[in-house]
């Protein structure tokens, strides 16, 4: 299974498990995470989620030969289903991440809780140098959590970035070594787990109750503009550059 999925001690951990591609994404392992997060908000006995990747990719984002056979044009696409729910989720979720966390591998992060980052981690999202443009509401969550000009850095150039600086920009929660992290995310996910369920619901709730709905228009906003780019030129010529191994030639587009 490229998802590992498994419930021990009131936790559900989701783990990308796909090494040989640096833990990218298809379409048929969003499809398996939405499930197991809708299954996760109905099942009494997860009280906490966490996920994880490996020592050396959390995820690559989206495995770009499958995004572009299977493109994600519409909002029931599997990306936007586990994005609803990622978002939606009553239960705390707590994200280790060591190695690369690229694209929806840091955008995702946003929606979590609790984020532990390896010391060797590296963020990015590079919607901006594929042609196409933020989502899962990063454009709205980022800005919120960083500052407009740190985000508008990350989200504009699409620069990979450190685990101290994600640190610094207030996504992640603390640095630990690739052999603390899982551990003591697990640590931190059975505490969640051990307090009473409705307190932490509730604590929640209340916490993301005044961005609930600016994150649903932002991130319907999002699907709508990527879903257009997707096949205008620019991406195009980003995507026929990367498969190509050669650096893209945007100046022919205004």
């Amino acid at each position: 299974m490229e998802i590992d999925i498994s419930k021990n001690h009131g936790i559900l951990t989701l783990s990308f498990n796909r090494a040989e591609k640096k833990n990218a994404i298809t379409a048929a392992m969003y499809q398996q995470l939405a499930e197991a997060l809708k299954d996760a908000e109905i099942d009494p006995a997860i009280r906490a989620i966490l996920f994880a990747g490996s020592a050396q990719a959390f995820t690559a984002g989206n495995d770009l030969e499958d995004f572009l056979k299977n493109p994600p044009n519409s909002k029931d696409a599997p990306v936007f289903q586990f994005l609803w729910e990622i978002s939606h989720a009553s239960k705390p979720i707590v994200a280790a991440v060591a190695g690369v966390a690229v694209g929806i591998g840091t955008t995702m992060l946003l929606h979590c809780d609790l984020v532990y980052a390896a010391d060797n981690a590296k963020f990015s999202m590079p919607f901006s140098q594929l042609g196409l443009c933020p989502e899962a509401a990063s454009s709205l969550l980022l800005p919120h959590i960083s500052g407009y000009q740190r985000a508008a850095e990350k989200l504009l150039l699409g620069e990979a970035f450190s685990a101290e600086e994600a640190h610094q920009m207030g996504f992640v929660n603390r640095i630990l070594t690739v052999e603390e992290l899982l551990p003591f995310a697990i640590k931190q996910a059975a505490k969640l787990a051990a307090l009473p369920a409705t307190s932490i619901r509730v604590t929640k709730q209340l916490m993301k109750k005044n961005r609930v709905v600016a994150t649903e228009v932002q991130m319907a906003a999002e699907i709508e503009h990527f879903a257009a780019m997707l096949t205008a030129p620019e991406a195009k010529e980003a995507f026929t550059a990367f498969f190509e191994k050669r650096k893209p030639d945007f100046s022919q587009f205004g």
